[in-house]
């Protein structure tokens, strides 16, 4: 776990170099800007994806595991691994709702668009 922890930080402290190596043309920001948001809603979306996935298998798994065991307790098994997974599933579509707002709803989009001659 310690290594996830130390190449989580290496990322960071990479792209954050990247964030604050400016150039001097702001309207390349500003189209960067927006390529950053939705490069940032890619990942966002497709780790959440990894991890729902992942989530998803492993309770199904146990909850087999645990109908093999005790087959009559099938019906709350299945009542509560359905709970769970409609739980997991609700994280996925938060990202999903997270990675919209970076794109669409971005509340400093207007005035970017502005500035850049997008939009009067």
């Amino acid at each position: 776990m310690k290594k996830v922890g130390l190449l989580t930080t290496l990322m960071v402290l990479g792209l954050s170099c990247a964030a604050f190596a400016a150039d001097g043309d702001p309207k390349s920001t500003a189209v960067s800007f927006f390529v950053y948001s939705a490069m940032a809603a890619g990942f966002g979306i497709a780790i959440a994806a990894f991890g729902c996935g992942i989530g998803q298998g492993m309770a199904v798994r146990g909850a087999v595991e645990g109908i093999a065991r005790n087959p009559e307790a099938s019906g709350k098994v299945t009542v509560t691994m359905l709970i769970g997974l409609a739980m997991i599933e609700s994280l996925s579509i938060y990202a999903l709702v997270v990675s919209l707002i970076l794109i669409y709803a971005n509340p400093i989009s207007g005035p970017i668009s502005t500035f850049v001659g997008l939009a009067k």
